[in-house]
């Protein structure tokens, strides 16, 4: 291992869609890793749009827009243009984003970032939002698969939520043979998971005996406080986490894991 490729040698599997893998994929083999690809979810608009569009004709009825996802806010910026409506930054409601990456993604969509949360869980987030959201009428863009947590939380604070499906999380992906043997086998040194989703589903196609080999072999990474908390509660060690859901976060956060061990074993010697 090299200071110029700290992860020469480290097969490292990315579970993002395709079309999102491509800037860690760069990033972790400029640093000398081998990237097997597996995606775990997929992205898509809804089937169903109805209560979508109602909601983005009336959003000037709306006090804030809350969007907890880089996808929410591209996806419903995007319904909002097919609809004919543009995102608005002269003052018609506010909008609050959770996290940094989340709050660029509603920026670059054309919306204003009036707020930018610290917290990623769904209750903490709620006490976090009580006091600015309270008594407000609030548009929640989501998954389908999203957890009821934070809405529940907004609600019980004052706040009227009206939660809209912007896009559909899918299933995995086609996946190359050799990757596909490479983690049956657990051959692999790191496995990076950025939703709760793409752990749900990766026990789903491989199933339980799998995944639990892969985390006694394998380090695992999550991005965020909650992918970990999915990790944890399915049962498997969440070894790495990054604070960002960036190619440069998660791959300095696995530089750092393997260059941790490689001193604590410096020092054991």
């Amino acid at each position: 291992m090299s200071m110029a490729a700290p992860l020469e040698g480290k097969r490292i599997v990315v579970t993002r869609a395709i079309e999102q893998a491509r800037g860690l994929k760069t990033r972790l083999e400029s640093m000398g890793a081998t990237v097997m690809l597996f995606p775990a979810v997929s992205f898509s608009e809804p089937s169903e749009t109805a209560e979508l569009d109602r909601a983005i004709r009336s959003l000037r009825e709306f006090d804030w827009i809350l969007f907890t996802s880089a996808n929410a806010a591209q996806f419903f910026a995007s319904r909002c243009r097919k609809l004919g409506v543009e995102p608005s930054q002269n003052g018609d409601y506010r909008c609050a984003a959770v996290g940094p990456v989340t709050a660029g993604a509603v920026a670059t969509e054309g919306f204003s970032v009036d707020h930018v949360a610290q917290e990623f869980l769904g209750a903490a987030l709620g006490r976090e939002l009580a006091e600015p959201l309270a008594g407000k009428k609030i548009i929640l863009p989501r998954s389908d698969r999203a957890r009821p947590d934070l809405p529940n939380a907004l609600k019980a604070a004052g706040a009227e939520v009206t939660e809209v499906v912007a896009y559909h999380t899918g299933g995995v992906g086609a996946v190359e043979p050799e990757v596909m043997r490479a983690i049956l086998e657990a051959q692999v040194d790191v496995v990076c998971f950025f939703s709760p989703s793409a752990i749900e589903n990766m026990r789903a196609e491989l199933g339980e005996e799998v995944l639990l080999r892969l985390g006694a072999k394998a380090a695992l990474a999550a991005v965020g406080p909650v992918t970990g908390a999915s990790l944890r509660n399915a049962g498997l060690p969440a070894a790495i986490e990054a604070p960002l859901a960036t190619a440069e976060s998660m791959a300095a956060a696995i530089a750092n894991y393997f260059s941790s061990s490689a001193n604590s074993k410096a020092r054991a010697i």
